[in-house]
């Protein structure tokens, strides 16, 4: 199982670059995958049904006790053939769907890759919070996918509004599910339903958990996102909105309901909410005119018919609601699939406006009419056999409650009305002849290959109707798991017999028949009862009020004054902390000033700056005085024996100085405030307070320790498990890698805000080539730069800026320094360094470029995006835990590598190595993005700002 997640993960990661080799038939190879994960499936049948489960279980992360729990039963082998049969179908439908050549394709691939392997970890998933891992992961794709490439308005609502009330729901459930591991004793899903505990916080926990299945399900009254999600292109609809993302809610309902379904306010919830939504969702279905909003809405009305069956607790409607899930997940795709093919033949999606094409597409008009069939619940289709299997077993007795069954059959029976008639409307609206107006010319005949995967889903609903005896020993594996109400069970089957079910059944299709024969009268009626107010709508206000609310709070507490900011924060700092310090903390017994003299000189020196400090007047200097507070701590750290910690403390100082420096060139020379003695008074007292409360914490945490320090086993364990001596450096990429990562991905956001901030049009901009620069006013303009300078980009530079001396230092130290920066990645392992640290000194190396030769030397210096260099340094190290688990430890986990080859002798190879690698690319692709943000954009924009003026006959190079 974790096998083919991660063939999921390698296949998204290649996506991208399999469709830029091979175009849109990368898709057939992509299918391939999720095909795999089908084949594999359908193997384990067998030991399924005779009772076995198949678990597969990985240490992640020990601290938390977390690992990766997979388990395959009945349910999730459900879940998982759908998502993996569908998925693949798609993906051989997204081969003609697509144009050759448009852009984003490989994008799409990626996601729509990454997001079936993410949907397969989600039903195979046995811990609660892996479970949440991949729920989220399936929400983040989902974003990406409805948003496309963010050009378009609507696509970027739809794509925020899935996101915001998913995450959400999400949030909700992760309280929840940590609340229900609590109070169960365990994370595992199966412990939890076997034994599911009781009590306040059981409850609490189960109502949190519905809330995220309810959102992630568009169950009332969050059911708008899923329409509206409509804007993404139609194989997201058919497989994330239709077959697999919004199962993810009936699927978490179901695994949970045979353990907390008596869980005081479970049903009322389940049944309320999924009653509700079949009825809404019917009903708005029957407004549409645009042929994929209809199968949207028709998509919230059996979600919340699904819901209502596999959330009973009841093992009669859970086997009904297992089999409406197969059987939905099989039409509903066709259907969106068929609307695809039907927008590329015809351009339009409008009921109104399409006429005669299902004399003229007869193919598609079968395929679309056999799934419309089983939408409706006609024979021999399987979604007649599942609706047939929910009213019998309400008619039985599915229910505790016999007035609640009565009220929840007579909700269900006027829903499936409701999708009788909006599936005549369907087929009415995309294949009949409509009087008054023309046949729809149909522009481009679809493919054979365009239509295999509709064909494919259609039959297959198809088959299983009289097929149907075959599926009841999988159905019944998942349903024993719950009590049977019924006095006895109900075996699926195409024919019962004339009972009181198939006269509902009945029913439906000729009440579907007659709202659809009165369409007229009921779509003036629903014009005139139309609510002035909608759950849409409710939700945009919402926004819209907590953006204006924020603007208040921001207005009336952000008044731009960078000191009232901070003197705020350091007197709360004061006012709390500071007081239990002073009431509560238990202080020292003994006192020392220092450990050596030269620390007493260190301290002398950094006090003496930063008073100095308060006297200067000029920006530039201040900043360098301050800049000697930050080395005399790096004096310190080095006198106490920690040079890592002092070797980062210098390269960190050194880079912020620059950064400094680059700021400041858009500010006044002279800080030319003046502040009342008054003021200068009160700062210098929270300065001084502040300072002080420092000291005395750090005091008073050092002598309240009183446990044996966690890290004392440290060195031991450094070499023994680590394979470095480097205590520092192990820590950073194997005892506290979970921290590092968390760390580098926080340098990645800092980067890409810095940029954001700085670039207008782009986020990192274009890479300036001194052989397209413009050349300066140095009376070398119009022609190249000869070959004899010491830097390559020096004729772009003013000649007042240019200074020859740090030229040839530059040109004779660079390379020596990267030099260094590699020796301090390959050698921290045992020895101070470290990607942090080599990295660091691999920028400062490139800021020397830059004061050197100006933006356009950084550019010869570093002919890469800065994006590329932080994407693929988080992918590096985040791929380094992956292959941990590859080699039998857990994720991150140093593994070492030991041979002998020929000339080198014994070699020793830790895969912490290549961690450190992508740290290492993640600092400099950071500095990278500070000079090309702070430095060279604003150097660009001054040249816009003073272009040069040209001489007649003058020409400049660009």
């Amino acid at each position: 199982m974790l096998v083919l997640l991660l063939l999921h993960l390698l296949a998204g990661l290649l996506a991208p670059a399999l469709v830029r080799w091979w175009g849109r038939q990368a898709f057939l190879a992509l299918a391939l995958v999720p095909a795999a994960g089908f084949g594999w499936v359908l193997s384990r049948l067998g030991p399924v049904l005779a009772g076995e489960e198949q678990r597969e279980t990985v240490r992640w992360i020990p601290a938390l006790d977390l690992d990766v729990a997979l388990r395959l039963d009945a349910l999730a082998l459900t879940f998982a053939a759908l998502v993996t049969g569908v998925g693949a179908l798609v993906l051989v439908y997204c081969a003609r769907y697509f144009s050759p050549g448009e852009e984003g394709t490989g994008r799409f691939a990626g996601c729509l890759t990454a997001f079936a392997g993410s949907m397969l970890g989600l039903v195979l998933a046995d811990d609660m919070l892996l479970l949440y891992v991949f729920w989220e992961l399936t929400t983040v794709f989902s974003f990406l996918l409805i948003g496309g490439s963010g050009r378009r308005l609507a696509a970027r609502r739809a794509a925020s509004q899935a996101l915001i009330l998913t995450t959400a729901g999400g949030l909700a459930m992760l309280v929840g599910l940590i609340l229900v591991g609590q109070a169960s004793g365990s994370y595992l899903l199966s412990d939890v339903v076997a034994d599911p505990g009781s009590g306040t916080a059981m409850t609490v926990g189960t109502a949190l958990v519905l809330a995220g299945a309810v959102t992630k399900s568009a169950l009332v009254p969050f059911h708008f996102w899923l329409p509206a999600a409509m804007e993404a292109p139609t194989p997201v609809s058919a497989y994330l909105h239709a077959a697999a993302m919004v199962k993810a809610g009936v699927y978490l309902v179901a695994r949970l309901a045979p353990g907390l379904a008596d869980v005081p306010g479970w049903r009322p919830v389940v049944l309320g909410l999924g009653v509700a939504t079949m009825l809404v969702g019917g009903y708005r279905a029957l407004r549409q005119k645009d042929l994929k909003l209809l199968l949207a809405f028709g998509t919230v009305s059996q979600l919340g018919f699904l819901v209502t069956l596999v959330g009973a607790g009841s093992a009669e409607l859970a086997a009904a609601g297992l089999t409406m899930t197969l059987a939905h997940g099989l039409f509903k795709s066709t259907l969106f699939l068929t609307v695809g093919v039907v927008d590329h033949a015809t351009g339009t999606r409008d009921l109104r406006r399409l006429s005669g094409l299902g004399r003229r597409l007869p193919v598609l008009a079968a395929i679309g009419v056999t799934a419309a069939a089983s939408m409706a619940g006609l024979p021999p289709l399987l979604g007649f056999v599942g609706k047939e299997a929910a009213f019998t077993a309400l008619l039985d007795g599915g229910l505790p409650d016999p007035t609640a069954a009565a009220v929840v059959l007579v909700g269900l029976v006027a829903g499936s009305v409701l999708t009788a008639a909006y599936t005549a409307r369907f087929v009415w609206g995309a294949f009949a002849r409509k009087p008054g107006t023309p046949d729809t010319a149909v522009e481009h005949r679809p493919e054979a290959l365009f239509l295999a995967a509709p064909a494919v889903l259609a039959l297959t609903g198809l088959v299983l109707g009289p097929a149907s005896p075959l599926l009841d020993p999988l159905v019944a594996a998942y349903a024993e798991t719950l009590p049977l109400l019924a006095p006895e069970a109900e075996h699926l089957a195409l024919w019962h017999g004339w009972q009181p079910a198939l006269a509902l059944s009945a029913l439906t299709v000729l009440g579907g028949a007659a709202l659809f024969a009165v369409r007229g009268p009921v779509q003036r009626l629903q014009g005139r009862v139309a609510v002035g107010a909608s759950a849409d709508e409710g939700y945009w206000n919402v926004v819209q009020g907590v953006d204006r609310l924020s603007v208040l709070v921001t207005g009336t507490t952000q008044r731009g004054s960078l000191p009232a900011y901070l003197g705020t924060i350091l007197v709360v700092v004061l006012a709390l902390p500071g007081t239990l310090l002073l009431t509560q903390a238990p202080w020292p017994g003994e006192w020392r000033a220092w450990d050596t003299p030269v620390q007493a000189v260190v301290g002398v020196v950094v006090v003496t700056a930063a008073a100095l400090t308060l006297r200067i007047r000029q920006r530039l200097s201040a900043v360098l005085v301050v800049g000697v507070t930050g080395y005399g701590i790096a004096v310190v750290f080095a006198l106490q024996g920690a040079p890592d910690l002092a070797l980062t403390q210098f390269l960190v100082e050194t880079l912020t100085l620059v950064v400094f420096v680059l700021v400041l060139r858009k500010l006044p020379k002279d800080i030319s405030e003046r502040h009342r003695p008054r003021e200068r008074a009160v700062r210098g007292v929270i300065a001084v307070a502040v300072g002080a409360f420092m000291g005395a914490a750090g005091a008073v945490a050092l002598a309240a320790r009183t446990a044996t320090p966690v890290s004392a086993g440290w060195p031991e364990s450094a070499y023994e498990f680590g394979g470095g001596k480097n205590v520092v450096n192990v820590t950073l990429v194997d005892i506290r890698a979970w921290d590092t990562i968390g760390e580098i991905s926080l340098l990645v956001v800092a980067a890409t805000g810095v940029a954001s901030l700085v670039f207008l049009r782009g986020r990192t901009g274009g890479v300036d080539r001194v052989t397209r620069a413009e050349l300066s006013r140095s009376g070398e303009r119009g022609r190249r730069a000869p070959r004899d300078r010491w830097l390559a980009a020096t004729a772009t530079l003013d000649p007042a800026r240019r200074s020859v001396v740090l030229e040839v230092v530059t040109r004779l130290l660079f390379h020596t320094i990267m030099v260094f920066s590699l020796y301090l990645l390959f050698s921290g392992h045992n020895e101070p360094g470290g990607g942090f640290a080599g990295g660091l000194v691999a920028g400062l190396a490139l800021v020397l470029r830059y004061l050197a030769g100006g933006r356009y030397e950084l550019g010869e210096a570093a002919p890469v995006a800065p994006g590329l260099l932080l994407g693929s340094g988080l992918l590096i190290a985040g791929v380094t835990g992956v292959a941990g688990l590859l080699l039998g430890g857990g994720a991150l986990q140093t593994a070492v590598l030991e041979t002998t080859l020929p000339v080198l002798g014994d070699v020793k190879l830790v895969t912490s190595l290549f961690f450190d690698c992508g740290v290492y690319l993640i600092v400099v692709g950071l500095v990278l993005d500070v000079l090309r943000s702070l430095g060279a954009e604003l150097d660009r924009q001054e040249d816009q700002e003073d272009p040069i003026e040209l001489t007649p006959g003058e020409v400049v190079l660009r």
